[in-house]
């Protein structure tokens, strides 16, 4: 059953003025509604990407534009939203048909992403910026005192590492799909010259793509220590 929107407004330290502009950031498409997130999605993804952006830009005033856009995209990344949800219990709020929340769309993290960007977007045309501004700040406060150095994404790294050693670039494959339509796992081969090809899989190409490459790089630098 799910929780009362009242508690969830508690908990991200926001009272929205107009309801129903939570009550849609909270609606999945597979309940058939009319209403959904997916505009309210799209709103938010920009705002967050604003938000993050001007905070990043703050806390690091010396930092050169390449290795900001690196912070910002592991900030906006599905992946870190979807772990961040967790934070404002989000999963516990999601409107889903019967048969998305048997299937676990409540613990998706393509939904939880994609969710809270929503609710951003639903807090932005209800108070303005700067209640974004202060839901952002605060739960992406620890992940960002945490981020020392610029993050590279394992397939940026990969392919600097191939270069270096004069190697061709990274071939990615996907050699199975499986799972149903809404929840599909993709396996990805990467082959690398000289190498084993090695597999992971994901709940997106680019995740299994990304889980491939993390697996690669860490076998090289083990084999390097």
């Amino acid at each position: 059953m799910l929780k009362p929107v009242e508690k969830f407004q508690e908990i991200i330290g926001y009272s929205f003025r107009d309801g129903d502009l939570l009550r849609v950031a909270l609606i999945h498409s597979s309940t058939g509604s009319d209403e959904n997130y997916e505009r309210l999605e799209f709103l938010g993804d920009r705002v967050l990407g604003l938000v993050i952006a001007s905070l990043l830009f703050e806390k690091f005033p010396n930092e050169n534009e390449g290795d900001l856009a690196k912070r910002l995209a592991f900030l906006v990344q599905g992946e870190t939203l979807a772990k961040l949800s967790a934070q404002i219990l989000l999963g516990d709020y999601i409107v889903l048909s019967d048969a998305e929340r048997d299937a676990g769309g409540a613990e998706n993290d393509h939904i939880l992403a994609d969710v809270f960007e929503s609710v951003i977007g639903a807090i932005y045309l209800d108070g303005g910026i700067e209640p974004c501004h202060a839901l952002i700040r605060g739960q992406w406060k620890g992940i960002l005192g945490e981020m020392k150095t610029p993050p590279q994404h394992p397939k940026t790294a990969i392919q600097e590492w191939a270069q270096g050693q004069g190697l061709p670039l990274p071939i990615y494959e996907i050699i199975a799909q499986s799972g149903p339509d809404h929840a599909p796992i993709f396996e990805v081969k990467l082959i690398v010259k000289g190498h084993n090809f090695i597999t992971a899989s994901g709940k997106s190409r680019a995740e299994a793509e990304k889980l491939v490459a993390e697996k690669f790089m860490k076998g090289v630098e083990l084999h390097d220590e």
